[in-house]
């Protein structure tokens, strides 16, 4: 890869930010990443994010994905929303659901949200409340659904893989399709925030790849999109079982994508605790965005271990987070969720 393709990420790629907007949560879920709880003091404000929306329509970015924390505590977003629309941004959202009433719905369409991903991990409503840690979880985030739906709002499923939950994640998207969901997104838990807490419901390489082979397969029989997030195999998968799948590269991280959190701290992606500067300071986010040398390294995907050897690498990449937390701090390690052996290893 050319310097200037390194710094500089092709245009034909959709580029997406995920914009943590808030630290303030109104559950305890026991895997957040970003140990969500109460807001932090110094969050950007309306015009700094304003200032930030601008930077990202001119170095080309598609898409913003609001997130948190519960970014439906900012009350913000809604003119973040429509200022993101002006600039030609698609605006996402991702939400616990549970504050998501009717008032709030119709005013997240009005305000030009393209869509609002709502977090749901499992069919039983006791087993989900358990996992984010407040009963009546389950229900409101139905019900916030029940809202999307009835003030026209496009809405699709977030579900996060454990061992307590793997075999209905496709119950899962068989639910999202009867409730009108236009996507059901499957992330697989990198342990990081609370999440070290809980690392020991990790499920083993195996039983991933199964899951993913099965995913794969479940596309052909629904309507709603499925995507695995964090297990960038499913790639590999895909060409290797001929199953077909829209998506064309597995990990974005650094490429195509970058995680900015609520004080303007920007992280490669939300898993990723690598800082790499602020917004705030000179040059801001463009700043950082190109020039920063944990952005081309990535972008250079030149990884170590099997995954640099592999003749999948530029089409998965494995997931750089996952690296970076099983290996204790290095990013272009070997993700060892892939149970796959390179053929490239193999014959050397």
């Amino acid at each position: 890869m050319s310097h200037s393709s390194a710094t500089s990420p092709q245009r034909g790629s959709m580029m997406l930010v995920s914009w943590n907007i808030t630290k303030a949560c109104n559950l305890t879920c026991e895997h957040c990443y970003r140990d969500a709880g109460s807001p932090q003091p110094d969050e950007l404000t309306l015009a700094e994010g304003i200032t930030l929306l601008d930077e990202l329509a001119k170095l080309g970015f598609r898409m913003v994905i609001f997130s948190g924390g519960e970014p439906l505590l900012r009350s913000e977003l809604y003119d973040w929303i429509r200022h993101a629309q002006k600039q030609g941004l698609i605006s996402v959202l991702g939400s616990n659901g549970t504050l998501l009433n009717e008032e709030r719905a119709r005013r997240l369409k009005e305000a030009g949200l393209k869509r609002v991903g709502i977090s749901l991990d499992s069919i039983d409503p006791q087993q989900h409340d358990r996992f984010r840690g407040s009963v009546g979880a389950w229900q409101l985030a139905v019900r916030g659904m029940e809202h999307a739906v009835q003030a026209g709002l496009e809405f699709q499923i977030h579900t996060t893989v454990t061992t307590k939950n793997i075999a209905e994640v496709l119950a899962i998207t068989d639910f999202a399709q009867q409730r009108g969901a236009k996507a059901h997104h499957i992330f697989f838990l990198v342990a990081t925030g609370r999440g070290k807490r809980i690392d020991d419901v990790i499920p083993a390489a195996a039983a991933y790849e199964a899951l993913l082979e099965k995913i794969l397969v479940k596309q052909k029989t629904v309507s709603v999109e499925l995507k695995p997030v964090c297990a960038p195999q499913f790639v590999r998968i895909s060409r290797q079982k001929k199953l077909a799948t829209r998506f064309e590269k597995g990990c974005l991280t650094g490429s195509h994508y970058a995680c900015i959190l609520p004080n303007g701290d920007v992280h490669p992606c939300p898993y990723m605790p690598v800082l790499m500067g602020n917004v705030r300071r000179p040059g801001g986010f463009t700043k950082i965005w190109q020039e920063h040398p944990v952005f081309t390294q990535l972008r250079a995907m030149e990884y170590k271990g099997k995954c640099g050897v592999c003749e999948f690498r530029t089409l998965c990449s494995g997931c750089r987070a996952a690296a970076y937390n099983q290996s204790s701090g290095d990013y272009l390690a070997s993700d060892e969720n892939c149970p796959y052996e390179p053929k490239t290893a193999q014959s050397s």
